[in-house]
């Protein structure tokens, strides 16, 4: 993996360039739900590709999750170490279900996790969950301020092995509460609080506390940002893994699929503005042409050298819908990890040739 710098390093020379046999590439991870067991399953697998080196990797949300999972694992055990620790991570999430033991028992063993008859057991405690949830704030039914999560980020995720990380480059984004502002929480400065400031539902849980200060979901000013990045990492081409459907062919008609629909615009409006506006940029940079030298601004050269790709799976994530975003069964997640396998072999069949020579994500209209 590629060496850790600082920004000012970053900003005072040029980008090195993928050479010889292994290609640098940055990642940017969507946040999601449950849905981040996608990014497992293309984590999984672009880490067995030994000729791609990971220089950075921007994440929020869950895609934070899986971004410290990731590091850990690298400064325990290489890339077979990071493999196990998203794994080992993924695993815990689906442990701390409550409805586990009933997946888990007897007849979930008989009749299989994803059997439909113990589906209709749990939904209507899902659903009375998410009714909950809609009426109450969390400072209300949740005045402890438990958090699940906070257990398995630190039984499963050594932070020093992610502070200490010099194979790659983490950037985690979170959102201000008091101004909106994006907030970028940085590698050597990484706490569990962070990232747990990076998947923080308002709705759901309380705001994270950090130096004073309070932070919701990342999602609302970053999801995920990719200006790091760009002016930060040693890379030119940049994949985002997207798990939010960009589009749903279906107009919603019921009050519960107009909210779900409207949380996903809204979880991917930061990311559509960061994408127009670095194509904007990107179209006056061609139309000043290339100076002779470099640019006076270190920022124009990366922007014009960026070469961007996306994988996704939209047709296969959208089949579930978006409340499936807190369905956390072991089964599932098995079921999404394998679904980002399959999507990321594809893409590599296709796409694997055009890394280093040519952007194969077309930037959205400015």
């Amino acid at each position: 993996m590629a060496t850790r710098r600082t920004p000012a390093a970053t900003a005072a020379r040029r980008p090195a360039r993928s050479t010889g046999d292994h290609q640098l590439i940055d990642l940017a991870l969507q946040g999601g739900g449950s849905h981040g067991a996608f990014t497992w399953g293309v984590l999984d697998r672009l880490l067995e590709d030994e000729t791609l080196e990971i220089a950075g990797i921007s994440g929020t949300s869950a895609g934070a999750m899986n971004a410290v999972a990731l590091a850990a694992g690298l400064m325990e055990g290489g890339r077979e170490g990071a493999r196990a620790g998203l794994r080992r991570f993924w695993k815990r999430v689906a442990e701390s279900s409550p409805f586990h033991a009933l997946a888990a028992g007897p007849m979930g063993q008989l009749l299989g996790l994803g059997h439909p008859w113990l589906q209709a057991v749990v939904a209507p405690w899902q659903n009375l969950a998410q009714a909950v949830g809609s009426q109450f704030s969390p400072y209300q039914f949740n005045p402890l301020n438990l958090n699940p999560l906070r257990d398995i980020l630190t039984e499963t995720v050594d932070f020093e092995r992610v502070r200490a990380c010099n194979r790659t480059q983490l950037f985690v984004a979170a959102t201000h509460v008091a101004t909106g502002d994006l907030r970028i929480f940085r590698q050597d400065e990484l706490t569990a609080d962070m990232v747990l400031a990076s998947a923080c539902l308002p709705l759901l849980f309380q705001a994270v506390e950090i130096d004073g200060e309070a932070y919701w979901d990342g999602g609302y000013a970053g999801n995920p940002s990719l200006l790091p990045l760009i002016s930060e990492t040693a890379a030119d081409d940049l994949l985002l893994v997207q798990i939010n459907p960009s589009r749903r062919e279906a107009v919603p008609t019921q009050a519960s699929d107009i909210l779900d629909r409207a949380s996903e615009v809204t979880f991917n409006a930061s990311l559509l503005k960061e994408l127009r506006t670095i194509g904007l940029l990107k179209e006056l940079l061609q139309e000043a042409g290339r100076p002779d030298s470099t640019y006076r601004r270190p920022l124009f050269q990366r922007v014009d050298d960026l070469r961007l790709h996306r994988l996704d799976a939209e047709v296969q994530l959208a089949q579930f819908g978006a409340t499936s975003k807190t369905q956390t069964d072991w089964a599932f997640l098995s079921q999404l990890h394998d679904i980002g396998r399959a999507a990321t072999d594809a893409w590599l069949r296709t796409n694997r040739q055009h890394l280093g020579q040519h952007s194969t994500f077309q930037l959205p209209p400015a």
